[in-house]
């Protein structure tokens, strides 16, 4: 551990601090006494894959996690001199939101879907401060314009599903930071944003962190944000502290074998070289999809979102096409389109077939050719199905093999996916890690043998390991199979690694296409060139030297 600045005190400390989920016989120790501080003022990061334990040594700080479902047996944490884990409920709820303060990986989940943003940030203001109803207005409007929501007198009165994920993040920000709290603990803050909308948002934690010398605890598997906003890091490994040190000391010297992989699991500088004479298996010409904005009592159309506006794209077989852009950019919709999903206007053609104005039961035969692999691979897979029958259920759909045939087809595509093993076939799906899920997930889609796989945004809730290996995994696919991708990203590092060519959206228009490594290198167009500036920023500014210290 580095030698502590003697100018600043501690202001959390762990000491031998354990817990365990469960009671008597199920009982599993998760966190193994583990140690370290965070000093007045500084960005300490908590890194490691899902499971590890980050989450659950945090939210101990809080008292967050039901104390039926979990327990403290031994350690202590100290939060400036006092025994978190020995406070009673009173103590801690003057703790939480006023001294402590939290941010959400999932602030859709996290904000109440029943009450307006006002009365959820004016709450927290009410219990901690007492402020009057007048107070209260002008300082949550205050707050909301700090973190940078616009229009923010008239955001006042709107649900959290009313806002983008950027401005619910925002609130989350503003919630967490209303109090002016000592400790900002932000769990994977950025995960599921957009590059640009994610520099903002550490733009500004960093921004009201140098307004408010406060400490921040940052969790996070993303090594670039750690790189960008940390002083220390610590690195966690089945519940266990392996390594801690300065960004610099962990980064240029990293001791363990396992810190070593987290910083050696990258996909790949350079981006695959296209083959202009492979076959074409799907062409699209102006493509267009519309959707119809509708008001009054009579629900009179008004005019149209242009989700996709005139879109023209090849995809070869054996390449990926790439296709980056904002949230709202038409990125999904595009790939929806492509699987007949959302009626679209335009020629769409796969293989030697125009698939516009199909009938549903012309089109089936094709569907078998075009898969789609999902962001949450939790949420894509039913609860109640076994692996055997959720990878199987196409082959049943399509009437394809005996009860023994599609039990050997699932076993094939199992293993080809790394899932070698026949007790897996009677799980389901709540007993896999997420690179598991996802894995199955791809196998589901394999086993129809398709000619095209829609990837959206397939590793973005994964840790950076595990997208290393699941693009790894999809990189040997399509050179065994001859497969062709759709891979639809905002995270340009695993762009740059797997597609062949890009095509740049901004609000529902291609601003930019062509060769991956061409764009890559050399962007034509302001808004690429914001998009690439953004997403590389960290590895070009090298921002490792040493323990980022915010004064007051």
């Amino acid at each position: 551990m580095p030698a502590e600045d003697s100018a600043l005190k501690r202001l959390v400390e762990y000491r031998g601090f354990k817990a365990v989920f469960g009671k008597a016989e199920t009982a599993k120790e998760v966190v193994h006494g583990i140690d370290f501080y965070i000093q007045e003022h500084e960005t300490f990061a908590l890194v490691g894959e899902s499971g590890s334990g980050k989450t659950v040594s945090a939210q101990a700080l809080m008292r967050l996690l039901s104390e039926d479902r979990i327990s403290y047996p031994a350690g202590t944490i100290l939060f400036e001199g006092r025994d978190v884990l020995a406070m009673n409920e009173r103590e801690l709820r003057t703790l939480r939101g006023r001294d402590l303060g939290m941010i959400f990986q999932e602030p859709m989940t996290s904000l109440n879907p029943l009450h307006s943003i006002e009365k959820q940030l004016g709450e927290s203001l009410a219990l901690h401060q007492g402020l009057s109803r007048n107070r209260i207005r002008s300082v949550v409007l205050d707050w909301l314009k700090r973190v940078g929501i616009r229009d923010a007198e008239k955001r006042l009165a709107a649900y959290p599903h009313e806002l983008s994920g950027g401005e619910r993040q925002r609130v989350m920000i503003a919630l967490a930071l209303l109090n002016k709290p000592k400790l900002l603990i932000a769990d994977e803050p950025t995960t599921a944003l957009d590059v640009t909308v994610q520099d903002h948002i550490l733009t500004l934690i960093r921004d009201l962190q140098q307004e408010l010398g406060m400490a921040v605890l940052f969790i996070t598997h993303d090594l670039g944000v750690v790189r960008r906003m940390a002083g220390r890091v610590a690195v966690m490994q089945d519940g266990r502290i392996i390594e801690t040190g300065t960004v610099k000391e962990i980064f240029t010297n990293p001791k363990e074998a396992y810190t070593k992989a987290l910083i050696g699991s990258d996909t790949g500088e350079e981006s695959p070289v296209p083959d202009g004479n492979a076959p074409v298996v799907a062409a699209v010409q102006g493509l267009k999809v519309h959707f119809p904005i509708k008001k009054g009592f009579f629900r009179r159309i008004t005019g149209h979102i242009k989700a996709v506006d005139g879109v023209d794209f090849t995809l070869r077989r054996g390449q990926t096409l790439g296709i980056v852009g904002e949230s709202g950019s038409g990125k999904t919709t595009l790939g929806k389109a492509l699987l007949a999903l959302e009626k679209a206007a335009g020629n769409i053609t796969i293989g030697d077939q125009n698939i516009q104005g199909m009938k549903d039961g012309a089109l089936r035969p094709l569907r078998r050719k075009m898969q789609i692999i999902f962001q949450d691979p939790y949420g894509s897979l039913s609860p109640r199905m076994t692996v055997e029958n959720i990878v199987g259920e196409g082959l049943l759909i399509h009437g394809i093999g005996t009860k023994r045939d599609r039990r050997e087809r699932v076993l094939a595509c199992l293993k080809e996916v790394g899932m070698d093993n026949k007790d897996f076939l009677s799980r389901y799906p709540n007993e896999f890690s997420g690179g598991q899920r996802q894995r199955i997930c791809i196998a589901r889609s394999l086993v129809l043998e398709p000619m095209i796989l829609v990837l959206d945004e397939p590793t973005s809730s994964l840790d950076r390991t595990i997208q290393f290996q699941v693009i790894s995994l999809l990189k040997e696919l399509q050179e065994r199979r001859g497969l062709s991708y759709i891979f639809i990203s905002h995270d340009l590092r695993l762009v740059r690694s797997l597609c062949h060519e890009i095509l740049i959206m901004k609000n529902g228009k291609v601003v930019e296409a062509g060769p991956a490594g061409e764009i890559m290198k050399h962007p034509k167009e302001p808004y690429t060139q914001e998009l690439l500036r953004t997403a590389f920023a960290e590895q070009r500014a090298g921002n490792c030297n040493g323990p980022r210290i915010i004064a007051d």
